[in-house]
């Protein structure tokens, strides 16, 4: 019996030891390349890790690492005091590890810097309106501001800036990473920044002065599980030895190399106490398409669409088939799948992520498996109601049973408009499963989202192309599927 204790003892030990750290970060440039800090930190101290990067926002961070979806992510303490926390405005980590505590939760690792919220003026608008203050900025009520639509939802964003100012704008909502672009072009005159952007200097942009103190420090920290040092203590400390390490002007310099030197995340994560490059490696588009994690996104695509997929042919054609042999049902089945279609992809990634607790893979197949569901279940239900009547009479001459007639006749006949409908949802769901990197889900969206991020068109299209490739495949092999068995046809079911 001790002996069975201690094998199973080690087992489990070395099942723990085998378990990789799954660090996460948002979707903007500083937190991917902190992201990739914290992995590639822990990797040097030989854990293994899982770098799950642009996972969303705020909220499905903190969700991600509530539930254990994630083991730590970068964080700033104005964040959790007052978006998450809904506390005092400047708190200790003391302060913030109480609150966290209950929910199995810490804060530490403070790195060093304050990257706090700030809202950025063209230089020639804030010359000519005489712009210094935010408080200034309720003298022009015509002003376009132009904000993150995070930044827009957040209590310590619009919202409480507005009313703490009495600031009348209504501003229109922006990607971070085009807000400066869409600065420089002259489409808005005011946005919201980080206080360690790289381009404010480059884009010569005027920080209005925060005069009524509304914005919170924002010092970056590290939110993590709370037995994460007991989890992984050798990664634990060199993890701690990030703190204090990394100063706002070295932050600036690490999001420069990213946003403008072309390097990548994690090179602009190796240049944390190390000096800069003169110049950037020159990078092709052809080696960004064709870049090292071209099939692992691949891979992950082809999950996605396929998996939900499979899910929602079995689940579709049933309930197609209810819709057309039951009257009372027919409205209630196509209403309900109807409706589905319309809610918008991200407010549903959102709320299935509320519903199942799960960040990632689960909710964003599940996603793809109720969008998936309309054109599948409207073609069953078209294909079966739309049999002509000689052919339901042929087949009642034949005095087949019921369930023979629906297998032997019917779905034979139905099946070319049965097979359009999978076909327009696999073709649909290709496009849809890159939104699902924007909750972690990977895919070629990972491109996307980092292009957005960066404001990379390269980037942007090495992610859109190869969807749209696989879109056109998908849509050739079905239609070649359709010619290869067409002994299935109608003229052929009797």
């Amino acid at each position: 019996m001790r002996a069975a204790a201690l094998l199973l003892a080690f087992a489990a030990g070395a099942a723990a030891q085998a378990e990789p750290l799954k660090v996460g970060s948002k979707r903007f440039t500083e937190s991917y390349i902190l992201g990739e800090l914290v992995a590639q930190t822990a990797r040097a101290a030989g854990a293994e890790v899982e770098f799950r990067p642009g996972m969303g926002g705020t909220a499905i961070l903190y969700e991600a690492v509530r539930t254990g979806a994630i083991d730590v992510y970068p964080e700033y303490t104005g964040t959790l005091a007052r978006e998450l926390l809904e506390g005092e405005a400047r708190p200790t980590l003391r302060a913030l590890n109480a609150k966290l505590a209950p929910l199995g939760l810490a804060v530490s690792v403070p790195l060093g810097f304050d990257n706090t919220y700030a809202i950025g003026v063209r230089r020639p608008v804030a010359e000519k309106r005489k712009l210094r203050r935010i408080s200034d900025l309720k003298r022009h009520p015509k002003l376009r501001l132009g904000f993150g639509h995070e930044f827009l939802a957040r209590r310590d964003g619009w919202p409480g800036l507005s009313a703490a100012y009495g600031l009348p704008q209504r501003p229109r909502g922006l990607d971070h990473g085009l807000a400066y672009e869409a600065l420089a072009a002259d489409e808005v005159d005011v946005i919201d920044l980080y206080s360690t952007d790289a381009k404010i200097a480059r884009y010569a942009i005027v920080v209005l002065e925060d005069d009524r103190g509304f914005f919170p420090d924002y010092d970056a920290v590290l939110l993590h599980r709370a037995d994460l040092p007991q989890r992984f203590p050798h990664a634990w400390r060199s993890l701690v030895r990030l703190e204090g390490s990394i100063g706002a002007e070295e932050m600036q310099r690490m999001n420069a190399a990213a946003e403008l030197e072309g390097r990548s995340f994690a090179e602009a994560a190796r240049l944390h106490r190390g000096a800069a490059p003169a110049s950037a490696p020159a990078r092709s588009f052809v080696g960004v398409l064709f870049g090292p994690d071209l099939w692992p996104l691949t891979r992950e695509h082809l999950v996605l669409v396929f998996a939900s997929l499979a899910a929602s042919i079995a689940a579709g054609v049933p309930l197609g088939l209810l819709a057309a042999k039951r009257k009372r049902a027919e409205q209630p089945v196509l209403g309900a799948v109807g409706v589905i279609q319309t809610i918008p992809s991200l407010a549903l990634f959102a709320f299935l992520i509320a519903l199942t607790g799960a960040i990632g893979t689960w909710p964003a197949l599940l996603a793809l498996f109720l969008y998936a569901l309309l054109p599948i279940v409207r073609n069953t239900h078209a294909g079966l109601v739309g049999i002509a009547a000689g052919m339901r009479d042929a087949a009642l001459a034949l005095a087949l049973p019921r369930g023979a007639r629906l297998w032997r006749i019917e779905l034979p006949l139905a099946l070319p408009t049965i097979l359009a409908g999978v076909k327009t949802s696999a073709v649909i769901n290709v496009g849809t499963a890159t939104i699902a990197a924007f909750i972690g889900a990977g895919g070629y969206g990972e491109r996307i989202a980092s292009g957005l991020a960066l404001n990379d068109n390269a980037l942007l299209l090495a992610g859109a192309i190869p969807a749209a490739a696989l879109a056109l495949l998908v849509q050739a092999a079905f239609e070649f599927a359709e010619r290869r068995f067409a002994w299935m046809r109608p003229s052929r079911a009797v």
